[in-house]
């Protein structure tokens, strides 16, 4: 398989998960879905990891997996203030999901 295949298999992969779904819907418009934050401007910065956590209602070390697994493929930038990690959303990339399915279904029709 070569690398661009493989990676957009990795990014298909990533999304393919509820949780990491509702993180991404979150990210995509922190404003709406999150306080704001003491530390941190919530579209600048990113999200705070604790504030992810109370909301999905998973144990934080399960939240920072799924992050750690969208910051793998590229789907969101973190950033570290004091003791706590942010993440964003890199737009860009779910385009690109978008553009891997769409080549998809027109290569299968």
């Amino acid at each position: 398989m070569d690398s661009s295949r493989s990676s957009t298999a990795d990014l298909l992969r990533a999304l393919g998960n509820e949780h990491r779904l509702t993180i991404l819907d979150w990210l995509s418009d922190p404003r709406s879905h999150f306080p704001e934050q003491r530390d941190g401007d919530l579209v600048e910065d990113g999200v705070c990891v604790g504030f992810i956590t109370d909301k999905i209602g998973l144990s934080q070390p399960t939240v920072t997996n799924h992050l750690q697994y969208l910051s793998k493929v590229g789907i969101v930038t973190s950033k570290r203030i004091k003791n706590w990690a942010f993440y964003k959303l890199v737009p860009g990339r779910i385009e690109d999901a978008r553009s891997a399915l769409a080549g998809f279904s027109r290569s299968t029709s």
